[in-house]
């Protein structure tokens, strides 16, 4: 490996010949770099001053049981009173008798002994008060904050209820308000002006041991659009569903916002806003800012940290993802993540409609990252059928805010990647012209227009086809292009639905409908664990059309008799971990896993990483040792004879007899070898050698 010496502004370059490697330090990883990276991986602007144990980055040595939390927690580094005050390892009233004596907490908590199920309880009790769903956020904050493993419990036991609360839609609602809602700090913020310092701000994380990281600079928070600093909420949410969904440990977890500015004028008059009252840094700046995040991140945590994108705008998702998609781990969610989990719900929806994908045409409302993501990843499910390439992107049509995409309307406006599916056919404005001349047999809404699909466009749908698709994606629910209901009235119950916000099941002509979320929580979790478990460096699309494909293949026929084509929210977790036991297959198969040896039961693999929500002993381990090996042994006082210094004992011979023969109450070694060093090896005395002996002599005389 060669490696150039760093020094103040200099460029750091890292070149890697041969196999992937990750390089093991005390407690965590430094630095993995792929033979992919040779002459790529520039780590810039790393200064001497964060360098350590040579010119390597390294994990600070002197760590506290912050640093790896959950199950590793050091005994010797834990006082009683952090058990109360660290919600990591705070258990309530659940801690026994014995281990409030002997952690010192005794009289600390009320007199009461719980169960975890009892707690559970209560916290439902509590939530089921508040009126509110902001409220209900706040106080499940507060328990995440308090009690770590409680609140994953109730979160990961409870998921259709918890997950509105906890993402979207709530989320969405706690980002707006956060400057309000603000308690205490979750994640890291790091902002433009921190240019050059930004390894430093990732060293202050307590946690050394990080495997996923949610980042976003707040510019398209979900269907709200540039909230800045606010967004942070987006990350923090992200990463409660990877531990509760997933169970990815959540000290393996890190909530990133990079602060840039804002363009809102409500966020910049906005007297609580929290974030850098500027507008938005554009262009090289930004860029650069981008590359030395990246950089700090693998030079921090290892090539290998997955990294997420989150709901960045359009003019930077795309171009981010493909700029780093190969030479970091990274995936960019609103692309990938939402993409996978359309295209399960539409290969489900072709067991309903008894046809293959390649049979359909497909008509997007909106152009952005999550349709073209979509709209790509159907392009691959339909190669794999055995669809050319332009066979599967003719079958794909495209509506922005100027009409159908067409190479022959007027206005233009069509460039990047809706080119690729822009199509020669005469301009059309509305969504239903659209819809009665192409004759899609699937609608797909992701513009975050709400409203979109209105009752005509709905009926229209009904008109051409027997079971019409209509995946209503965008959130909020205020977003959503149209109710679950509406879609059910107006195609008299025939249409397969799929909504990316909650709603409520749907009565209609004597039958019940559940109507199926198709939200992104179904495949960035497992896919997150399988990448992680499996130590994949780069994530490439087919993975997410391997995980789409898992999904579909879940669910059951039970599921489709009340209109779902999802499995039910409460199986999420058992979801997750068979989409991370086949990512980990994949891998395996196809030399992208890091992780070595292979493993040969991979869902058994996969279940030994998952963070447990039950709690453990808080005491260390108690146990005895055979016969009388624990007790101390009985003690005879040494002849000090043994052990006087005459003349003629110094030199090697004399060193080796002190070395040998260490006296626990005498001289220390030091003096020892302060004597023998100034004693002649042919025995001669000088008077100064024999005053050292002397009182060497003494001081043995003293301690016997």
């Amino acid at each position: 490996m060669d490696r150039a010496e760093p020094s103040e502004g200099v460029k750091l370059v890292f070149r890697l010949q041969g196999p992937p490697l990750q390089i093991a330090a005390t407690g965590g990883r430094i630095l993995g770099l792929s033979a992919m990276d040779v002459n790529q991986n520039d780590i810039s602007l790393l200064r001497r001053d964060v360098l350590s144990c040579g010119n390597w980055p390294q994990v600070n040595p002197h760590r506290t049981f912050k640093d790896v939390g959950g199950d590793n927690t050091c005994p010797s580094t834990v006082r009683g009173i952090d058990f109360i005050r660290d919600g990591k390892l705070n258990k309530g009233m659940a801690f026994t008798l014995e281990e409030r004596q002997k952690l010192g907490i005794h009289g600390l908590i009320p007199p009461r002994f719980k169960t975890q199920e009892e707690q559970v309880d209560l916290c439902l009790m509590n939530l089921s008060r508040y009126t509110e769903d902001l409220n209900k956020y706040i106080y499940l904050s507060g328990l995440q904050e308090r009690n770590e493993r409680l609140f994953y419990r109730v979160l990961s036991e409870n998921v259709e209820q918890m997950m509105p609360l906890v993402y979207t839609p709530t989320v969405g609602l706690a980002c707006q308000k956060f400057g309000l809602i603000y308690r205490k700090p979750r994640g890291l913020f790091i902002s433009i002006h921190d240019r050059g310092h930004i390894y430093s701000i990732l060293r202050n994380w307590p946690e050394a041991d990080i495997r996923a990281i949610v980042v976003t600079d707040g510019e398209r928070i979900l269907g709200l659009g540039d909230l800045g600093c606010y967004g942070m909420g987006i990350p923090v949410g992200k990463l409660a569903l990877y531990t509760a969904l997933a169970g990815v440990k959540p000290h393996q977890c890190l909530p990133i916002l990079l602060d840039v500015g804002t363009n809102s004028k409500t966020n910049l008059e906005d007297a609580f806003y929290t974030g850098l009252r500027q507008n938005r840094v554009r262009g090289e700046e930004y860029d650069a800012f981008i590359d030395e995040f990246m950089a700090a991140v693998v030079a921090r945590y290892g090539q290998n940290c997955l990294v997420q994108f989150e709901d960045f705008a359009n003019i930077n998702a795309f171009r981010l993802l493909e700029k780093y998609r190969d030479k970091y781990c990274v995936f960019n969610d609103d692309i990938q993540g939402t993409a996978s989990v359309a295209v399960a719900g539409i290969i489900a929806s072709m067991r309903v409609t008894k046809k293959q994908l390649k049979e359909n045409i497909f008509v997007f409302q909106g152009a952005g990252e999550a349709s073209i993501g979509i709209a790509n990843l159907l392009v691959a499910a339909m190669q794999e059928e055995g669809c050319s390439y332009e066979a599967s992107v003719g079958r794909i049509y495209m509506i922005d805010s100027r009409g159908l995409i067409s190479t022959q309307r007027p206005e233009g406006g069509i460039d990047g990647h809706k080119k690729t599916y822009a199509k020669d056919v005469q301009p059309m404005k509305s969504i239903e012209e659209v819809v009665r001349n192409i004759k899609p047999t699937c609608l797909i809404g992701a513009a975050a227009i709400g409203g979109a699909f209105t009752p005509a466009v709905i009926k229209a749908m009904a008109e051409i086809n027997e079971r019409p698709i209509i995946f209503a994606l965008s959130n909020p629910t205020s977003k959503a292009e149209c109710t679950a209901e509406e879609a059910y009235r107006y195609t008299e119950g025939r249409c397969v639905f799929a909504s990316g916000s909650p709603f409520q099941p749907v009565e209609y002509a004597g039958q019940r409908f559940e109507p199926g979320q198709g939200n992104n929580a179904y495949i960035f979790p497992g896919v997150g664990l399988g990448v992680i478990a499996a130590g994949i460096y780069h994530v490439s699309d087919h993975i997410f059309l391997v995980a789409a494909q898992k999904l579909a293949e879940m669910v059951r026929e039970e599921d489709f008799a009340v209109g779902r084509v999802y499995p039910p929210l409460s199986d999420i977790r058992h979801v997750s971990t068979k989409i991370a036991t086949r990512i980990a297959e994949y891998a395996y198969s196809h030399n992208m896993a890091g992780t070595y040896p292979e493993p040969a039961d991979k869902e058994a693999f996969i279940k030994a990483q998952q963070y447990d929500y039950h709690y453990n002993q808080a005491c260390p381990e108690v146990y005895s040792w055979p016969d009388k090996h624990g007790e101390p042994w009985p003690y005879a006082k040494p002849d000090p004879e043994l052990y006087r210094l005459t003349p003629g004992s110094g030199g090697a011979g004399g060193r080796a007899f002190v070395r040998d023969h260490f006296v626990p109450h005498g001289p220390s070694v030091q003096e020892k070898q302060m004597t023998l060093d100034s004693a002649r090896q042919d025995g001669g005395e000088r008077p100064q050698e024999a005053s050292v002996k002397a009182k060497y002599n003494a001081k043995l005389d003293k301690n016997f």
